[in-house]
């Protein structure tokens, strides 16, 4: 039986307060939908389809290359970030997986950890490598880079740091490894441009030769900072002709917050897709750079334009087609619980929105070049309000009819406050 860190009868209660407004939303919309030739039903089970994991650094407080704010009660190793993702999964039952980082959380017993996952009823998403900052005692330094380095001893310990990474994987079950590296440079004339994403090429060879059959190795490119002259793998076409260099396994991440202002985020989902090679997701929003803020707060028509992409490749590639989805976001300012729990939710709604596009509609205005009839056929899905539906999958999954809400009348924060002493630097979070 699955353990629930908030008391199910809790829950309960908050639903039964709201149960009566949501059927009469639900039923509402379903009558407009209806007309619409929308069957609310289909879109509901398919609402409960839907999947985002979590990153386990996202359950801790963030920061700024400025300061960090600790947060009230937050988690000080990994069991303890198990429990908050936990919680997360429990009240919108759209998180099932946490995508784990090494070294910040690597477990004294892999089969322990995994077991006390499956006592919370998650599982374990892709990994993530640390080679981006020294660790206490490393033998070589990452300052002026780690697969990238002219240093052969710390592009030796990048690569193993990266394999290592991947058997902690298959003991705990993760069928993927996402790799970003800081490196590149801060100055012109500092590494030789070429040389350098040579380097990277041969050093990500060594970890693709470590890879499982049934893995996948995932490219996460990142237009600035740390550094912020060049970075090595900057942009979706490096991370393109790199995952085709290494092979079939090797995929490219798309984190949204990754970009110069203004990039066309679906075109490069569209084209990646169309070649084979979209791996997977990181989800935020940005507003001028790479902000990591919450998924949907600044702008929820691009997440819908993407996932409208999405749909585009499911229909186009069928079951095939399978992108991994996980959020990454640093939280300064807010509960990273309600954080976390708010942008699963809206990343959920743009999954939603999506499927009431009519496609044959809109592909028979694209072929005719009605340009407006085009733009509102989507504009039309996105400016529905699938709230009811998001909500009444999460009733019917045991999840919350208000997460957010449910989440502060259990009191959760106040009471692992009380066992969670604060403890400097602990947290292990960062903007990754």
């Amino acid at each position: 039986m699955t353990k629930q860190m908030i008391d199910a009868g809790q829950v309960e209660q908050h639903n039964a307060a709201l149960r009566a407004e949501l059927q009469a939303d639900y039923d509402a919309l379903g009558g407009m939908l209806s007309r619409r030739g929308v069957d609310i039903e289909a879109l509901t089970a398919k609402a409960q389809t839907f999947g985002v994991a979590v990153p386990s650094w996202g359950a801790g407080t963030g920061g700024t290359r400025f300061a960090r704010f600790p947060g009230k009660g937050e988690p000080r190793d990994v069991t303890e970030k198990l429990e908050d993702c936990a919680v997360i999964n429990q009240l919108t039952r759209a998180t099932p997986a946490v995508s784990l980082h090494f070294p910040w959380d690597k477990p004294a017993d892999p089969k322990a950890l995994r077991q006390q996952a499956d006592e919370l009823g998650l599982g374990f998403d892709a990994v993530n490598s640390n080679t981006f900052q020294d660790q206490a005692g490393q033998p070589a330094t990452y300052k002026f880079g780690s697969l990238t380095s002219t240093n052969k001893a710390s592009r030796e310990l990048a690569v193993q740091h990266n394999i290592d990474c991947i058997e902690l994987g298959k003991t705990l079950g993760s069928k993927g490894l996402t790799v970003w590296v800081g490196d590149g440079a801060n100055f012109p004339g500092q590494s030789n441009l070429r040389g350098a994403l040579e380097r990277y090429i041969d050093s990500a060879k060594g970890i693709y030769a470590a890879l499982p059959d049934d893995w996948q190795m995932y490219i996460e490119h990142k237009l600035f900072e740390p550094a912020f002259y060049c970075s090595v793998i900057a942009d979706w076409g490096t991370s393109f002709a790199v995952a085709k260099e290494l092979g079939p396994k090797a995929k490219c991440l798309v984190d949204l917050g990754h970009h110069a202002p203004n990039t066309n985020i679906e075109m490069i989902v569209a084209r990646l897709a169309q070649f084979g090679k979209l791996g997977g997701f990181h989800f935020n929003d940005s507003k001028y750079g790479d902000d990591d803020l919450d998924s949907g707060s600044i702008d929820p028509f691009q997440l819908f334009l993407i996932f409208n992409e999405l749909a585009d490749s499911q229909a186009r590639d069928g079951a095939g087609f399978n992108p991994s989805y996980m959020l990454d976001q640093s939280h300064n300012v807010t509960d990273p619980i309600e954080s976390l729990m708010s942008s699963a939710v809206e990343v959920q709604r743009a999954f939603v929105q999506v499927s009431m596009v009519d496609r044959v509609a809109l592909a028979g205005f694209q072929e005719s070049n009605d340009v407006l009839q085009a733009a509102q056929t989507l504009k039309k899905a996105f400016r529905t309000d699938v709230s009811p539906i998001l909500a009444m999958a999460r009733l019917r999954s045991g999840g919350a009819i208000d997460p957010v809400a449910a989440y502060r009348a259990a009191g959760y924060r106040e009471q692992v406050a009380v066992k969670r002493p604060p403890k400097a630097g602990a947290s292990g979070s960062g903007i990754v």
